[in-house]
């Protein structure tokens, strides 16, 4: 597929920008390919993580400004037509994401990058919000995927200053999981998502769920959201099996159903 290369190392899926002449810069048919992707690999039962990177030297440079005039006149709706189902299709995945950042993730690449679940970084790697510095403000999901990762002031500060993140940096602050050398990058991120694929698919995804919904919520109301969550995922195979391996005092075996 046009700007998005497709591999399997298992039941891990591997998405690549490959754009990298550009460093990945957001295009309509970029963010279109992507979208395609995911859903494509994801058809797939034996998929039961996806890892996404970058071809080249960066992640993602943000938008393109040369394919701006793609989106047409009314910017919002060419965004949401454009952009947005991509974004969407990382955000609500039927399985987890790892996303490994090489290089640089930059404005809208930024936003990409906290799209997924887990992030590791190579050593390389650096965050920068860009916004301001050309009178604009954050968009893509910026304002509200950064504050709830970092919290209110340390994402006020990366917006507001622009001072790039380094990658040992976005560790410290809890961006990022690990950071790893840049040859290492993907072999560690793959080292996580094998992790994440023998786990209980239904489950972890049932997780990043509920804590999105606790944002929006109270705390008697969360309270009953996750037990009435917990007694439907308890019907499913892999609880079934996970509670028939405590018992026989055994690893569980857990196959995604």
């Amino acid at each position: 597929m046009a700007g998005v290369k497709q591999a399997r190392d298992g039941a891990v899926g591997i998405l690549t920008l490959d754009e990298p002449a550009s460093l990945n810069a957001m295009t309509p048919d970029l963010l279109g390919a992507l979208a395609a992707a995911v859903a494509e690999m994801t058809q797939d039962d034996r998929v039961r993580a996806l890892v996404l990177t970058g071809a080249g030297r960066g992640f993602c440079s943000g938008q393109n400004l040369k394919a701006s005039e793609a989106l047409g006149e009314d910017i919002a709706a060419g965004v949401m037509r454009f952009y947005w189902p991509a974004f969407k299709a990382l955000r609500e995945c039927r399985v987890p994401v790892v996303v490994a950042v090489n290089g640089v993730a930059a404005g809208g690449g930024f936003s990409l990058a906290m799209a997924g679940d887990i992030i590791v970084a190579a050593r390389s790697a650096s965050f920068i919000q860009v916004f301001s510095r050309i009178a604009l403000v954050p968009d893509l999901g910026s304002t509200w995927l950064l504050p709830r990762l970092v919290g209110r002031q340390r994402a006020l500060e990366l917006m507001l200053l622009n001072e790039p993140l380094t990658a040992e940096r976005a560790r410290e602050i809890g961006l990022v999981r690990e950071v790893v050398d840049d040859a290492e990058l993907m072999d560690e991120a793959l080292i996580l998502a094998r992790r994440l694929a023998d786990g209980p698919t239904r489950a972890l995804v049932a997780t990043r769920g509920l804590l999105e919904e606790s944002e929006h919520t109270t705390y008697e109301a969360q309270f009953r959201r996750e037990i009435e969550l917990q007694a439907t995922i308890r019907k499913s195979a892999d609880a079934v099996e996970g509670r028939t391996a405590f018992v026989e005092k055994r690893k569980a075996k857990f196959t995604g159903k």
